[in-house]
């Protein structure tokens, strides 16, 4: 099983809201709440959901299928990403766009695609199916 990003940003929240609950951090210590908001957490689980949802209902795997899902997705993030950034929050930042990434890219080899050609056959940079929609 693929594990999404947002599991992981969550289990770091959860670590260091207990660590301040057993009084082994300081809560001016917290980092990783600023780092990923429940707004962004929860916005990007929605969106992978969807994204999850939409690849298990494919019913042809064309090129333009499956690329479409991607899309829909990235645009999705976008619109998430934009949202935390234009309220001064974190949005998705280096480590998170490339957990991402690597998320949309397993989860798509997970149900079958090969990846690297259809990277080859839409002109994607090798390991960026993301790229040409991306903006985060």
């Amino acid at each position: 099983m693929i594990r999404r990003p947002s599991d992981e940003w969550q289990r770091q929240v959860d670590e260091e809201a207990a660590e301040v609950a057993r009084g082994v951090r300081s809560p001016t210590d917290v980092h990783a709440v600023g780092l990923w908001p429940e707004s962004l957490r929860l916005g990007t689980d929605t969106a992978l959901d969807g994204f999850e949802a939409e690849l298990a209902a494919l019913r042809s795997s064309t090129d333009a299928d499956i690329l479409g899902v991607v899309e829909r997705l990235v645009l999705t993030l976008n619109n998430i990403n934009r949202q935390h950034v234009n309220a001064g929050l974190t949005g998705y930042e280096t480590d998170e766009r490339e957990e991402l990434c690597d998320y949309i890219t397993e989860s798509l080899r997970r149900f079958g695609i090969d990846v690297k050609g259809l990277e080859q056959r839409n002109g994607a940079d090798p390991g960026d199916i993301a790229g040409r929609w991306r903006d985060w």
